[in-house]
């Protein structure tokens, strides 16, 4: 995570954030060169696939050089920054704006081979991952011999990059056999795994860095030139040639957002969950108006109020007793169902980066205050964008509650790798048949979409007409409490 480079300056990566996370955004600097730090204090903060969260620095003293400026994506192991330790670091001033001290948002510049370190400065601004001036070939990569080029305050940007980089072309007499030059690690891999040559692409990051949308946007392009039946297919370079000029932005087709951070990882799991799961829905509507009656007297009565999520998810963990297939997974490489034999709760929480699925943990064995208390902290860390990693994971069922969007039902996708979903429409007064005759009662539709793999119709129907009995009589509940 970090090393000694002078026996006082100490180099901070970004550290493992886990979960298998391999890169992360920086949102916000907490820190700027020359300010004085102590040990375990946030410095930067940052967005992962799963989160936001501030990353402490494990070293005391003064910062003297950052890496990478707000909206830079970095992989794990990359430089965070580098702090003077020592009483030396403490008797440097607070500012150095001499022309021998780093300016606010400097990043140190250097060439050197890997592993090796050099010190040396530029202005903020001229050097940043992935930003203008600063561009790191082949970082992260096993790819050898992996150089680092960075600009030296007597050189300009242009004058440091490889000739040809200019154009877009990481071809040149040094270059031709050497790395391509690419955002991170990811980007590469998934042009490797995509049979996708690096160097046909016109990089559309500064100097013709190679960004994960650039890749994307080619792998897009050839799938769809080679679903038409009609005109020859384009030349690489044409595919190339379509590259957006900037990752995100508007252009004459419109609006481009890139999917990363949190609205990137929803949609990749998502995918892999359609890829994956042959999924089925099946649907019924029922009478909620005693379950509602039931919480208003639960709420009448002294202690904390009860949510109607805690009490259809406490309904839920009953069912998931009876009807244990549905709490599976499916270990595909193995080729086996496996039934476990804890519920780990997750439930669909909108906020502003996007859907996240907060999971409530042995949701089995908490009553409806306790559930109630978790999805109250859950959701506010969710919209804060504070929630950990391991609270985004580890789900073994999913309870989806969409009526709070003023709608009755859908056709949810299962949470991979769950093998079930419940889904809850909005209650609202309809006429229905009680004891009879024809009344205005509280009608709910409950969908449930499952994992065909796991269990057959007759199970995932026997759960979800077990589900709405509890619903219309809550006293069935009673029986397995």
């Amino acid at each position: 995570m970090a090393h000694a480079s002078d026996g006082r300056s100490l180099e901070f990566k970004l550290p493992d954030l886990g979960e298998g996370l391999t890169e992360a955004e920086i949102v916000r600097w907490m820190v700027e060169v020359g300010d004085v730090v102590a040990v375990d204090q946030p410095v930067v903060e940052v967005e992962t696939a799963k989160a936001m969260v501030e990353v402490p620095c494990p070293y005391g003293g003064v910062v003297t050089a950052r890496f990478g400026a707000e909206g830079t994506e970095l992989p794990v192991g990359a430089p965070l920054l580098t702090v003077a330790v020592g009483e030396s670091a403490a008797d440097r001033p607070a500012r150095d704006s001499g022309t021998g001290g780093a300016a606010a948002g400097s990043t140190p510049v250097e060439e050197t081979k890997a592993g090796e370190t050099k010190s040396g400065e530029t202005k903020a601004g001229e050097t940043k991952a992935g930003g203008s001036g600063n561009v790191l070939v082949g970082y992260g990569t096993s790819e050898a011999p992996a150089r680092r080029r960075r600009v030296r305050p007597a050189q300009s940007a242009s004058a440091a990059a490889p000739s040809g980089w200019a154009n877009g072309r990481a071809r040149d007499a040094d270059a031709a056999d050497g790395p391509v030059p690419v955002i991170s690690p990811l980007v590469r891999r998934l042009a490797r795994q995509n049979d996708l040559d690096l160097r046909e692409l016109t990089g559309s990051g500064p100097d013709g860095l190679i960004l994960r949308a650039d890749v994307e946007y080619a792998l897009r392009a050839t799938a769809a030139q080679g679903a038409r039946t009609a005109g020859p297919a384009p030349e690489p370079q044409a595919v190339a040639a379509q590259a957006p000029a900037a990752p995100a932005g508007r252009t004459s087709g419109g609006l481009r957002t890139p999917l990363k951070g949190v609205r990137g990882a929803v949609a990749d799991k998502l995918s892999r969950s359609r890829r994956e799961i042959p999924d089925a829905t099946c649907w019924v509507d029922a009478d909620a108006t005693e379950l509602m009656r039931a919480r208003t007297a639960m709420n009448a009565a002294a202690g904390p109020r009860i949510s109607l999520l805690a009490l259809l998810a406490r309904i839920c963990t009953a069912a998931l007793a009876r009807f244990p297939e549905l709490n599976s997974t499916v270990d595909t490489e193995a080729r086996e169902v496996v039934q476990l034999d804890r519920v780990h709760l997750g439930f669909a929480a909108q906020t502003d980066r996007g859907l996240v699925v907060p999971v409530v943990r042995d949701a089995h064995a908490r009553d409806a205050e306790g559930l109630t208390a978790q999805f109250a902290r859950l959701t506010e860390a969710a919209r804060a964008g504070r929630l950990t990693p391991g609270e985004l994971t580890g789900g073994t069922f999913t309870l989806n509650n969409y009526g709070v969007f003023g709608v009755d039902g859908s056709t949810p996708i299962i949470n991979h790798p769950e093998a079930a979903m419940l889904g809850v429409g909005r209650i609202v007064p309809k006429p229905w048949v009680h004891e009879g005759e024809l009344a205005v009662r509280q009608v709910v539709q409950l969908s449930l979409t499952f994992d065909h793999r796991v269990c057959d119709g007759g199970t995932a129907g026997g759960f979800l007409r077990y589900v709405a009995d509890c619903v219309e009589q809550p006293a069935v509940l009673l029986r397995t409490l």
